[in-house]
Order: C-alpha cells, then structure tokens, then sequence
C-alpha cells in the first residue's frame, strides 16, 4: 500500500508540476508596461514555491512508503523536533517577506505614484451587475454624484447618480465599453457603488478591488492594440457571471474620433 501511495503521489506531482513549466494555462500575451515585471514577479514565485512543493510532496511520498504497515513493525512516538519547527518557520518566514519586497516597487508604482500630466482620466464604477466607464471630457472635470439618486435600470449617467444639470456634467461621456489609446498613460479612478468588485483585465495584468466608500487610484499604459475582456473577480451577487465587458485599445486617431462621436451625441 505504502508504494501504491508513493506513486500515486509523485505522479500528481510531477505531472502538475509540468503543467506550471510549460505554462499551458497561463495568462494571455501582455498589453501594458507593467506587465513583464509583474510576470517576471510571478515567475519567481512560482520557482521559490515550486521548489517547496516538490520537496515536501516529494518526502511524502518518501514517508508513506518508509513508514507503510508491516508487520511487527516497532512504532516510536516523538514529542516534535522544535530545532527543526524553528527552523522552517523562520525559512518561510524568509521567503514570503522576500517575495514581498520584490513585488513592492512594481505595486506601489501603479498604487501609489501619481499618474503623469496628460494621462488619460476614466472613472471606471462596478455595481450589481456592470461595469460604467467615465470620461471627463475636454474640460477635464467630472460632473457630481449622488449615490441616492443612482438609477440602475435606466443606465449611463443616471445609472450612476450623475449631476447632469451641473457644468461639469455637460462633456461627460459614460460607456459599457472601455476604449483607451495605444502607448497613453491612463489615470484611473475605482469605485463601487454597492458592494465589492474587482475590476481584472487579464491581457492588462490589472487586477484592483472597487470597495463601496473609497475612490481607488491606478494608472497604467496600454502597450498593444485589441479588444481585452474585463471580468468582475470578487464574487458579488447572484448575478456575478454577467459583470463582463470589453477593453478597446485602439490608436490615438481611433480614440480621438470615437472620443468626438460620443460627444456629437450629446449635443
């Protein structure tokens, strides 16, 4: 039996083991600027926690088959080895707060330093159950919300609470497609208007919790043109399946015309 277990446990191993290497379920090609560091982070992480895994998977399979029912077979009781528990303990301990600060800069980049001037703005809201995409237009100013006048049902401004009295208001443009141009910075602001999402574009390596009562700020560079689908990743609600929509990155031309034919439709 103890062989059975043996093998059966090195062949999960190694046979998802291979799976990691040859990267047959990864993401999809990167869109943006961040994304080779954030890939190159996930690569070290995988390999420093691979390497864990295949040691300890590979000692149980070594233990079950040592340790296997025999007959006669003397049984010792041991109390622990607390040389040994300290030592992995500060190992992993090691590991994690290193993995940590690998990833710090390439976070606090897109987290915590501001977007640079001319950086596209774009408001992206989540609710139950869509994503509403803000652009301030020419004057570079957003209208007012208020929350309590948010109109789920009707969609675009009113879905939101927009003030579309105010002057501000005037040049808004709100969209269930997020079109941004090629090789522009753009300067995001998240939020939710009920309960948590999480606004995950793939192919943009962008990934960020939209929580009730907080404006989020982001900002990243697409890097290659097409069509990248966003998807809610924080379950939120019998309707979370439908939290889907597109990412259009398309040339500065493109943008500028599309950006000229929303507000056409506003006069």
């Amino acid at each position: 039996m103890g062989l059975a277990v043996l093998v059966v446990v090195w062949i999960i191993t190694f046979v998802s083991s291979y799976f990691f290497i040859s990267k047959t379920w990864w993401m999809p090609p990167v869109a943006s600027t961040y994304g080779p560091a954030i890939d190159a982070q996930f690569q070290v992480t995988y390999i420093a926690m691979g390497i864990v895994f295949v040691a300890a998977q590979v000692a149980l399979g070594l233990f079950a088959w040592k340790y296997r029912d025999r007959d006669r077979a003397q049984v010792e009781y041991s109390h622990g080895n607390l040389r040994l528990e300290i030592t992995w303990t500060i190992l992993t301990g090691i590991l994690f707060v290193g993995l940590n600060l690998m990833g710090q800069k390439i976070w606090a980049e897109a987290r915590f330093q501001g977007a640079a001037p001319g950086a596209l703005q774009v408001e992206i809201t989540g609710m139950q159950f869509a994503w509403y995409f803000r652009y301030p237009g020419p004057d570079g100013k957003y209208g007012p919300i208020d929350p309590k006048n948010a109109d789920p049902s009707a969609g675009g401004m009113a879905a939101l609470g927009v003030d579309e009295t105010h002057p501000d208001s005037k040049d808004d443009i709100v969209t269930s497609t997020l079109f941004l141009p090629v090789n522009r910075e753009v300067d995001i602001i998240l939020r939710a208007q009920d309960v948590i999402h999480d606004f995950y574009v793939p192919a943009l390596r962008f990934k960020q919790d939209a929580v009730p009562g907080l404006l989020i700020r982001m900002h990243f560079t697409p890097t290659k043109t097409g069509t990248y689908e966003v998807a809610c990743a924080e379950l939120c609600g019998l309707g979370h399946y439908k939290m889907r929509a597109e990412v259009h990155v398309v040339s500065e031309q493109e943008f500028a015309k599309w950006q000229a034919e929303r507000l056409a439709e506003k006069q």
